[in-house]
């Protein structure tokens, strides 16, 4: 593929996680959270985006929310679980990115708040339609994703570099 072409991240937040007596890393989602990961799976079906790669971090609740949103699919793409996403910043993200193979065109990360929010807003330096103002509103809540693109290869991704093209979350009409 040549670099010069559009990709896409998708920035996927787990589905709603319970607090049982477990450490952070290992909590499980709740029953709304095992609803609402595959409704997030058909609509990002619906959206036509055909995924390269997963980044699923290797926390119980993204892998849950991974096992249950990629049945949807209609190809599923590799998955790398991947310790790195855990508990991300915004900078570490994009470091992850950067190692990308530029064979990936578009890449889903399932990961966690603050640095799945983060790492959209540092990212974009436009967004199309209201998909910016539906983000600032809701905020990026439990099963939601934002969808990003950009030109140039994973290596030259930086802040402002993308545009924020889609925008979804759980009960926001398809």
């Amino acid at each position: 593929m040549s670099v010069a072409e559009p990709r896409r991240i998708v920035v996927f937040r787990h589905a709603k996680a319970d607090w049982p007596d477990l450490n952070d890393h290992e909590r499980p989602l709740a029953e709304r959270g095992r609803k609402d990961a595959p409704v997030a799976g058909r609509r990002l079906a619906d959206s036509g985006i055909e995924l390269d790669l997963a980044l699923c971090s290797t926390a119980t609740r993204t892998r849950e929310t991974w096992k249950l949103a990629v049945q949807e699919l209609p190809h599923r793409p590799k998955t790398v679980y991947e310790e790195r996403v855990y508990e991300a910043t915004p900078g570490e993200l994009i470091a992850v990115f950067n190692e990308l193979p530029d064979e990936a065109r578009d890449v889903i990360v399932i990961g966690h708040n603050p640095g799945a929010q983060g790492v959209t807003e540092v990212l974009a330096g436009a967004a199309e339609g209201d998909a910016a103002e539906r983000l600032a509103r809701r905020g990026f809540v439990t099963a939601a994703f934002a969808v990003l693109a950009f030109t140039g290869s994973w290596k030259a991704l930086e802040p402002g570099a993308a545009t924020l093209t889609d925008y979804w979350a759980p009960g926001e009409s398809p």
